[in-house]
């Protein structure tokens, strides 16, 4: 019984402590994958919604370091060697920081995976930075979404929300 009942115990303060750990979150939370080359990248993000605001040039400002989600820094995680675009990435897990531009994007891949975002970054600890494309969405896009699509080796990270959609060519060594 004494066993049980310390076991019950654990369980609920464990229950408590993911419950405050979720509660500062207003957004939702996404991972997204995709294999190339036989090889899986993860992406785990914090999905804000747009609520009527103006995104980029308001909200998350021209120039400036963006964690490219909502709550912790979105991370990366790739089972092996990466391009995106002309950075090299070696298997591993990164966080995943973006500097919107009117006409491109600046993707920063940061060597330090778990953080709170914009407020830890240091650029020091970045493994690299490389352009991305930057195009309008055709439609407004709600919600925030990244996305892997390909197939072979070969594929497209893009990031997409309000009327812009940036891109960028991946490739598994």
């Amino acid at each position: 019984m004494k066993h049980s009942l310390t076991l019950l115990l654990g369980i609920t303060l464990l229950a408590g402590a993911t419950a405050c750990a979720q509660q500062g979150r207003v957004s939702p939370h996404e991972t997204t994958s995709a294999v190339l080359g036989g090889k899986k990248i993860t992406i785990e993000y914090g999905r804000p919604y747009k609520k009527g605001r103006v995104i980029f040039g308001g909200l998350e400002k021209f120039g400036q370091v963006w964690r490219t989600g909502a709550d912790e820094a979105t991370t990366i995680e790739t089972q092996g060697d990466l391009m995106l675009g002309s950075l090299h990435v070696p298997a591993g897990k990164y966080a995943l920081f973006t500097i919107p531009d009117q006409t491109e994007w600046t993707l920063v891949i940061n060597k330090v995976a778990k953080q709170s975002g914009a407020y830890e970054y240091d650029a020091k600890q970045d493994l690299g930075r490389v352009k991305m494309k930057v195009e309008k969405s055709p439609k407004v896009i709600e919600q925030l979404t990244i996305s892997i699509e390909g197939q072979g080796n070969r594929g497209t990270l893009k990031i997409a929300w309000d009327e812009t959609v940036a891109s960028i060519p991946v490739m598994m060594h």
